[in-house]
């Protein structure tokens, strides 16, 4: 019996062919911020790609990813179930170099449409657990894998290895790879190019990992659909890009100064904001050639492609600098925080056949509600139990934008311990409740209506007590506490949670 059932009631065979069934094709970008895409008024960083799905499809305007960094963030999306049920609910490393793997007999999203008869692939980062784990992606529903399982290993984008359906293949980066992590050489010259050349290697993990999903596209066969899972780890820091892809900006960018670590952090970088910029253009490249081989393969009008974010924009580590990008594009926050700079995703859907070429929805959603939606697409009726909170956005992607149904719930223990909650216009948000907790201070819900207040700039809460008192009993109601995840200032003090384990710098 799953610890999380779903009931799969049934699959609409009969009714609903094969050939007839979209080819379903997620791309999710690694710390990407709301305001770092062409299509949302990003003035320096170029993104025409993105920008082409989005004026072929729909925009989503108030979609957010599972949580404020990546571990959990995924978790929702492959599990269909809010923060507050999901098995993941922060980066924590259980050695090697893996992080907390998805546990055994849950309900998954490759799973479902595998059942379904799709052919399930997943390319780039995993972070839900390596092959030796209850995590393994060949385990969760995935025919096919190739990248890195661990989110650690992939801070560098030239690792010594990929894995191949768990096979380590050597990449062309010495036996231990370029480091991720790095101090500046003592005595070198900042301004000399050569005193980084330690830190770029000859063989760049994405371009294994787009060839090989390529190749896949390539394979299909016209009448069996399949499921694609690109999760690339652009634009993650270190900050690292091929030569090639830096030359798109030579002389666009004026650099403030080289980042220089004085400790090993992220490795050192010449060119911080030229090579950030060309780590999310090549990202969109990538988008582009998985556009390209499906247009090639005469699938591109029957296949329906996502593109989306894991968390917000990285808060300025390795070299990034999200002020002068305007990354979280005027929104508060950024990744590891609930603000809404921190989960709101820029999000487009481009379905030629199923979707209106230059629509938008401003429906609330999340990353659980992709499994819902997904199954629906593939002719799955699924009725969830308890423990779901997706809601299918079918009809939203059709045009007809009803409300959600259900508030959209969040909560993270890391960075200070969050909650959060959406709820028509209102959003409810506690944010440090560890210090608060520390200093004996009370707890304080900020409450803001999002319709006339995007910016989370006026805290109405002392305004409309009697929301806040609504929010709070909804927010205690979307959620069951987890001994390995506790909520500080919501759940009691644990006394051995997490043993074991250690939080993850993503």
């Amino acid at each position: 019996m799953s610890r999380y059932p779903w009931m799969l009631l049934m699959l609409c065979s009969a009714g609903l062919l094969a050939e007839s069934r979209p080819n379903i094709v997620f791309i999710l970008a690694d710390d990407l911020g709301y305001g770092e895409v062409g299509y949302n008024g990003q003035k320096i960083i170029r993104t025409p790609n993105v920008d082409r799905l989005a004026r072929e499809g729909m925009i989503l305007t108030r979609h957010y990813c599972g949580n404020a960094v990546c571990a959990p963030s995924r978790t929702v999306l492959m599990t269909g179930m809010n923060p507050g049920h999901a098995p993941v609910r922060d980066n924590m490393d259980v050695g090697e170099g893996e992080q907390t793997p998805l546990p055994a007999g849950i309900t998954t999203l490759p799973a479902t449409l595998k059942q379904a008869g799709y052919t399930t692939a997943a390319f780039g980062k995993w972070g839900m657990g390596g092959f030796n784990s209850t995590g393994n992606p060949l385990k969760q529903g995935f025919d096919h894998f190739l990248g890195l399982t661990s989110q650690r290993v992939a801070h560098s984008h030239y690792p010594a290895f990929i894995q191949d359906d768990g096979k380590l293949i050597p990449l062309d980066n010495g036996p231990k790879g370029v480091p991720g992590h790095a101090k500046f050489p003592e005595g070198a010259d900042p301004k000399d190019p050569a005193a980084y050349a330690a830190f770029i290697g000859k063989d760049f993990s994405s371009d294994r990992t787009i060839a090989g999903a390529e190749a896949f596209i390539t394979q299909q066969p016209k009448n069996k659909p399949f499921f694609l899972y690109y999760a690339s780890p652009l634009p993650h820091v270190s900050l690292q890009i091929p030569a090639d892809d830096l030359k798109v900006y030579d002389g666009v960018i004026t650099e403030a100064a080289p980042y220089l670590p004085n400790k090993s952090g992220y490795v050192p970088n010449r060119t911080p904001r030229a090579t950030y910029a060309a780590m999310i253009t090549r990202l969109d490249k990538e988008v582009g050639r998985i556009l390209a081989s499906l247009e090639k393969a005469g699938l591109a009008d029957n296949t329906i492609i996502v593109f989306s974010g894991d968390n917000g924009a990285t808060h300025d580590a390795g070299g990034v600098d999200t002020g002068y990008f305007n990354s979280a594009g005027g929104l508060k926050g950024l990744k590891g925080s609930l603000h809404e700079g921190g989960v709101r995703e820029p999000t487009v859907v481009r379905w030629p056949a199923g979707i209106k070429a230059g629509s938008r929805s401003n429906r609330i959603s999340g990353f659980e509600d992709w499994l819902l939606t997904f199954a629906e697409l593939a002719g799955v009726r699924m009725e969830p139990s308890a423990n779901m909170s997706s809601e299918s956005l079918v009809r939203a992607l059709r045009g007809t934008d009803t409300p959600r149904a259900a508030p959209l719930y969040r909560e993270f223990p890391g960075y200070g311990s969050q909650q959060a909650i959406w709820d028509g216009k209102w959003k409810a948000i506690r944010t440090d409740m560890a210090k608060a907790l520390q200093a004996k201070t009370p707890i304080h819900l900020e409450l803001y209506d999002l319709d006339a207040d995007p910016n989370e700039a006026i805290d109405l809460a002392d305004k409309f007590p009697e929301v806040v008192k609504e929010l709070e009993a909804k927010m205690a109601a979307a959620r069951v506490p987890d001994p390995h995840f506790p909520l500080i200032g919501v759940d009691p003090a644990p006394t051995n949670a997490g043993k074991g384990k250690k939080k993850s710098a993503k």
